[in-house]
Formats: structure tokens, sequence, C-alpha cells
């Protein structure tokens, strides 16, 4: 069966089929190894990228310039205050004007909507750098890092999340676990799992694909699993009152050693899209110390310093998979 993307946007998990999603998966690692042995070629030579972040960005915006320069492209970078995108000018606008000179434009900011009416006006592909709804590169990347970590077949991969699942990357997860057939585990609590509008997509993909998908309160959602995801459970942004809720719902929930234990698997896996607040060496991981005395939130230090933990690796792959991206929608 071929599989041709070119022309498509990417822009969540559930636009695109269980082979097309197999597709992305397989030239992201026929990418890796070509950079690796120093025999890729340049797909994209002389293609003129736009990059809009309205958020901030460490690994999105370095992985999507890494591989557009490996590919022979050039990027121009735009924020909040180099574009006049929301503010003088309209989504719509915006994308009619940036699709008559970029070959492929990426958005990483707020709304889903936004990212859904650039794609909606841009005669070029659009990717989804993050939404608050979505972060599709984000999942690929995890898919095929669990591949790589475990060297199973997808079916017999077992992951879970853990912590606040209701957004981009827990959502994100269960539909790209869901399009392969993976035993998918949300463990959160009730309020703080997915929408039931995603869950359904996931167990719809699911009959297709022959995933197992689990929603869970309790810890011992965990058991068998061969990795255990994470993610921040507050944003700095938000008022002290979301912080003091959020923290007592999800205390029970921090990846710690008892947790990766509690998995029952000796080779059990941590994985974060980062940045992730395990200790106090940052603003906010000391801000978060002076106000409620912990060093630690979402995952302890021992964890993320510990063998079990490949979120470099994660890290890392977030490029190869966002050149394959780059790769299949424009050539």
């Amino acid at each position: 069966m071929t599989i041709d993307l070119k022309g498509r946007h990417f822009l969540k998990e559930a636009d695109f089929s269980p082979a097309e999603w197999q597709h992305l998966l397989a030239l992201t690692g026929e990418l890796k190894d070509a950079r690796r042995n120093g025999t890729e070629v340049q797909h994209l030579t002389g293609a003129n990228i736009a990059l809009i972040f309205e958020k901030t960005s460490t690994r999105t915006r370095s992985a999507f310039e890494v591989a557009a320069h490996d590919q022979g492209a050039h990027v121009t970078q735009m924020d909040g205050n180099s574009s006049q995108l929301g503010h003088k000018e309209s989504p719509a606008d915006t994308a009619r004007v940036l699709s008559r000179l970029y070959q492929g434009i990426e958005y990483r900011g707020a709304r889903q909507a936004t990212v859904e009416t650039i794609a909606q006006y841009s005669s070029v592909p659009v990717w989804n750098g993050l939404t608050d709804e979505w972060h599709p590169t984000q999942s690929l990347c995890d898919m095929f890092t669990m591949r790589e970590a475990s060297g199973k077949d997808d079916r017999d991969i077992a992951f879970a999340f853990v912590g606040d699942a209701r957004f981009n990357v827990g959502c994100s997860l269960l539909i790209g676990g869901a399009l392969l057939g993976m035993d998918v585990r949300m463990v959160a609590p009730q309020k703080l799992l997915p929408p039931h509008w995603v869950v359904a997509q996931a167990q719809t993909l699911a009959e297709q694909t022959g995933a197992r998908i689990t929603l869970t309160e309790d810890l011992d959602g965990v058991k068998g699993c061969d990795f255990v995801h994470t993610d921040i459970w507050v944003s700095m942004g938000e008022p002290e009152s979301v912080w003091t809720e959020r923290i007592l719902l999800l205390q029970d929930y921090q990846v710690n050693t008892a947790l990766l234990e509690r998995t029952g698997v000796s080779e059990v896996k941590f994985m974060h899209c980062l940045p992730a607040y395990h200790n106090r060496d940052t603003t906010v991981g000391e801000q978060v110390f002076s106000r409620f005395g912990l060093p630690e939130l979402e995952v302890t230090d021992e964890v993320f310093e510990s063998p079990a933990s490949i979120v470099f690796d994660q890290a890392e792959n977030r490029m190869h998979s966002i050149k394959a991206i780059m790769v299949a929608t424009l050539t």
C-alpha cells in the first residue's frame, strides 16, 4: 500500500489513519538512521519554512530548525513580538500571506482553532507544534521512542500516562497509542481524565486496531506497563488557588520509585515531554518550593536521573519525527 502525504496538514493524530501513522514512524526511523550513518539525502533543498511561536519553545523550535537545516531548507522564526498574528492581522489573513512566501508553516500557540484556521486558509502544509488541545509532534516522537526502547511490536507495548490527562500530551498519547493498537492507560483523578469526546475517538480507533484503552483513578493502572509518562501539573501563569488544588489532587500521582515498582516490570522506562519540575534548579522549581515546600512535583529527581529515564532520547527524537513530518508532507 502506497502512502502519499504530500500537501497534507499535520494538526492532530485523529486526522490520520493507522497506516499513515505507521508510515510516518517508519520514515522517522529511516531518516534517523541516515543521519547517524552520514547518508542523509536532502529532500527540502531551497524550501522556505515559517515557524510561528506564540508560546515559547526549546525542543519544538530546535527540532524544527535542525530538521529543516539538515534537509536543506531555510527557516524564519516569528513570535508574538515579531508578527502581527492575532494583533493586527487575523490567522486567516496571516495564512494567506505566509503561504504565498513559504512552502510550509509551523504554529505553536494556545488555541487549536487558530492552527485549524491557518490550515484552512493556507495553500501549503501547516504543522501543529503544540496547542492546548493537541501535541501531535510529541506523540509521534513518543510512539517512535517506545518502539525503539522496547524493541516490541506496537500491540505488545503497554504504557501509562499518569497525572493531568485532560490536555494536549495526555490526549495526544491516547489517540496516538490507539492508532497503533497499543495497551494505553490513562491514570488520573476522575476530573483530570481526558474529555469524553477524545475517549470516544480513541475507542473507535481501538475497534480498528485492537488497542486496549483503560481510564482509571487507581494507581494499579500502571501494572504491566513498559513505559510511564507524565507531564507538568500546572503552569506558572495560573493563580495560586489552582496550584494548591492541583497539587492536592495529584500528589499521589507523582512518578517516583514506588510507582515505577508498582508496574512490576523490571525494565520499565520513564518518559516526559519536558521541561520537568524534578528539582529546584529553575526559577519555577524554586518558586514552587518557596510556596509549597515541595522540591519536586510530577517526578522525583531520583527517577528523572535514573537509568529508567529515557527523556533525553525522547527529546532527540523530536527532531527525527518532525523531520519525517516535513519530508512526508512536502515531497
